[in-house]
Formats: structure tokens, C-alpha cells, sequence
């Protein structure tokens, strides 16, 4: 199993790596957060072990960045932090598990391991296809007939949303809350994003899949698929 382990503090962090690497792992580490997203985003990984209390960058908005860029990466937050607003806060940006400080070494094993079969498990449902155009969210590539096709990463998690619901359509404001949370922008950024990614899987081809649906929102589809009541 490939760990990327993002904590700042040095003596648990080499107790995490001894431990890992005794377990057969291969892990990298990274003692800040602006280091930990640049990992996380060079290469894939079969898990994070990420520190919530980090400088540079904090562990609550790298687990967000990291989100919102489309890494599926299974995430378990370490921290000291026990009280439940923390907790609900981790999960609620896309950590999939939680340990507070102290931790059992034994217990992180086992929820490796337990969120790395789950997340292997599900590898076939992580490949996207709407038409010809597929969408990979483990390896977050994106081609159509074949080629490939290179995406910024708020476009890729606006790609990733269209066509998970697709052939339904998705209003402006689910997509907006979706990309932007509680604070969407002022200007009509969602269609400077979807003028972008229209250009990107649309232009260079024969058949169009992203559509305006006037006074509602947008849908990814097949011209002749019905979209369901």
C-alpha cells in the first residue's frame, strides 16, 4: 500500500512511519501542508493520513483542495482535536475516517486497511462514461474517442458532478453549492466554467454531450437519452 502521511509534528510522525513501513508499506511524508497537496496531487496513493493541525496550509482546507481537485484518495484525519464540531467539520469536507490523539497504531492499521478494500472495491464505479467521453476518478483522467483530454481542476470537479447525475439535469444553484459551498462568487463564474468546459469535450467533436437547458441549469447526455422525470 502507497501512504502519503502529512503530519508536522516529527516524533509521531517517525513513530507513523517506522510503524507503516513495518507493516509493509511505502510511505511519504510531508511536514506542512502546501507540501502534503503537492504530494497528493503528483502521484496516486491508496490512502492520506492527514494531520488536521498543520502550518502552511491546514489539514481541514488541504482535505477540501484535495476534494474539490477530484482526488478520491481514501482520507484519515489524525488530530488532537475530540470535540464533535471538529469531527463533523473533517467529514464534512471529505475525510473518510477520524482518529484522536493518542492514537493505537494497531487501530490505524485496521482502518487502512478497512477504507483501502472498500475504496478497491469500488474502483469499476470510479470510471465515469457518458457516450464516448470517460472519466476516470481514480487516475483523473478525462479522454473522448479516445484522447485524451487535459482539464483544470475546478473544471475536472465540474465534469465529475455533470456526469454522475447524468443524463438528469444538474439547476445552477445544486451545481453552484456544490462548487462553492455557502459562498458562491458574485459574477457568473459556473458559466465562464461551463463556456470552458464545453470548449474542452464538446468543440473538438462531432456529437455535443454538455447542454444548456434554459432557466434551469445544465445536463450531460447522449442527444437521444431522455432526461428521468
Amino acid at each position: 500500500m502507497d501512504v502519503l502521511l502529512i503530519e508536522d509534528n516529527r516524533d509521531l510522525a517517525g513513530n507513523l512511519l517506522d510503524h507503516l513501513e513495518a507493516c509493509g508499506h511505502r510511505v511519504d511524508w510531508a511536514s506542512d501542508g502546501l507540501s502534503g497537496l503537492h504530494l497528493a496531487a503528483s502521484k496516486p496513493f491508496d490512502a492520506i493520513v492527514l494531520d488536521l493541525g498543520l502550518p502552511g496550509l491546514d489539514g481541514i482546507e488541504l482535505c477540501r483542495r484535495l476534494r474539490e481537485e477530484g482526488i478520491a484518495t481514501p482520507i484519515l484525519v489524525l488530530t488532537a482535536r475530540g470535540e464533535l464540531d471538529d469531527k463533523l467539520l473533517g467529514l464534512e469536507v471529505g475525510a473518510d475516517d477520524y482518529l484522536v490523539k493518542p492514537l493505537s497504531l494497531r487501530e490505524l492499521e485496521a482502518r487502512l486497511r478497512a477504507h483501502t478494500r472498500r475504496a478497491a472495491g469500488g474502483l469499476e464505479r470510479r470510471r465515469l462514461q457518458v457516450g464516448d467521453l470517460i472519466l476516470d476518478e481514480r487516475t483523473h483522467q478525462v479522454s473522448r474517442q479516445g484522447k485524451k483530454i487535459v482539464l483544470a481542476p475546478f473544471d475536472y470537479q465540474l465534469l465529475r458532478l455533470l456526469m454522475r447525475a447524468s443524463p438528469a439535469v444538474l439547476t445552477r444553484e445544486r451545481l453552484e453549492a456544490a462548487l462553492w459551498g455557502d459562498d458562491p462568487p458574485d459574477s457568473d463564474a459556473l458559466r465562464t466554467h461551463i463556456h470552458r468546459l464545453r470548449q474542452a469535450i464538446d468543440r473538438p467533436f462531432d456529437v455535443p454531450l454538455l447542454h444548456t437547458v434554459p432557466h434551469v441549469g445544465y445536463r450531460l447526455a447522449v442527444p437521444d437519452e431522455e432526461t428521468p422525470a
